[in-house]
């Protein structure tokens, strides 16, 4: 039996230009959460265009795009997220964002890309025996009731049984090209905590006749602090960042109201109920310490991302075929951000990829932020490989 060749960068650069243009014009129309109308029906239309069974508004505006080839039971999935953010782009660029206030600053434009050039690279070459469900998300910016959660219910892995499920993002900081793996968990866990404290409202010049919402507030934002220094272990990372803080109308007046809002990071399950418990009962006992009260709303975000060992071991395996093992960080360091990806974790074995955006670009999140076209047919000819790989033709 003659030795099956799978996909190559090369196979795919005299699609780069192609590729190119896709990116720029979905970097162009960029949409919301929620609101990915237009660049839904543009993926989908590709993808129908290329033979895929297209399955459109799964969980909202998700698109599912199947293709089967051979005879073999073997699934595999692989995750692109569509939308965009609330920013205003400062990037000068020619494709830049035509809807002013919204932004492709975390990339999702060339995620999509990516993956709609393995799509047509699998679709003409058909190297392998299974089926490939490629899964176009919206919403992954939400922070909850995300689109990963909205898809899931909306019966993702009923409707398209998946062995395992790949993803990946882009990491800026990081020499273009280089792919970034670590088993277990990869993201942190985020929640928020909205708390509003009641005190009494008076006169500036009689504080003795006030309990002061503003110097209470003040004085928890320092006690939040001990929270991870003294009551999580040393050996396990947290965040608790307090990122807004709002009272007064005026200097003369001690206003009735403060309110707080914080961010909450973390890496376990064990730590995350931990921060909850403890960061709860702190409001509550240092706000009553003061005479005052508080209502504490805490919402639980994006789980912790986890990856499985043997799906991770695969996943850097095939990059280090592809692109050698210079270009390969394996432990990749963890993350405080967070991902809906998570979500698709917890019911599927699978790992989440990080692809270096090139060192001193801009971060995520930021309006001069721009995806680099180089790795397009870097990521596209990487998906086409693993796919090729999970579903070879040989594999038992």
């Amino acid at each position: 039996m003659s030795e099956i060749r799978y996909c190559e960068v090369s196979d795919l650069a005299d699609a780069r230009e192609q590729l190119a243009d896709i990116r720029h014009h979905i970097h162009q129309h960029p949409e919301l959460s929620y609101e990915e109308v237009d660049t839904s029906r543009y993926v989908a239309d590709k993808l129908e265009s290329w033979g895929y069974r297209v399955t459109r508004n799964v969980g909202g505006h998700g698109v599912v795009a199947s293709l089967t080839a051979g005879t073999s039971a073997r699934t595999v999935g692989v995750r692109a997220d569509m939308d965009a953010l609330p920013i205003h782009e400062q990037t000068g660029l020619a494709y830049a964002s035509v809807h002013d206030g919204k932004m492709h600053a975390c990339g999702h434009d060339g995620h999509t890309t990516v993956l709609l050039g393995a799509a047509q690279q699998l679709a003409k070459t058909r190297n392998f025996d299974g089926t490939v469900n490629l899964i176009f998300q919206p919403a992954e910016e939400a922070g909850s009731n995300s689109g990963a959660e909205q898809m899931i219910a909306d019966g993702l892995f009923e409707r398209f049984p998946c062995d395992a499920i790949f993803g990946l993002h882009n990491h800026p900081g990081v020499a273009t090209g280089t792919f970034g793996f670590r088993a277990g968990p990869l993201m942190a866990a985020c929640d928020t905590v909205k708390v509003r404290i009641h005190g009494r409202g008076g006169h500036a010049a009689r504080p003795h006749l006030a309990i002061d919402p503003v110097m209470i507030g003040s004085s928890l934002v320092m006690a939040l602090q001990t929270v991870v220094a003294r009551n999580i272990d040393p050996t396990e990372a947290a965040v608790v960042t307090v990122g807004t803080f709002h009272a007064g109308f005026a200097p003369n007046v001690i206003p009735e109201d403060a309110t707080l809002e914080m961010s909450v990071r973390s890496f376990s399950a064990k730590v995350r109920a931990t921060l909850e418990e403890r960061i709860c009962a702190l409001v509550k006992s240092h706000t009553e310490g003061y005479g005052a009260s508080a209502d504490i709303e805490y919402i639980r975000g994006y789980p912790v991302l986890v990856n499985s060992e043997a799906e991770t071991e695969f996943a850097r395996e095939v990059a280090q075929e592809l692109v050698g093992a210079e270009h390969i960080i394996s432990p990749f360091p963890p993350i405080a951000g967070s991902e809906d990806f998570a979500y698709y974790l917890q019911k599927v074995p699978g790992c989440f990829i990080r692809l270096g955006n090139g060192e001193g670009k801009p971060m995520l999140h930021n309006a001069k932020y721009d995806f680099n076209d180089d790795n397009l047919t870097i990521g596209a000819a990487f998906w086409t490989r693993l796919v090729e790989r999970f579903l070879a033709k040989d594999r038992a």
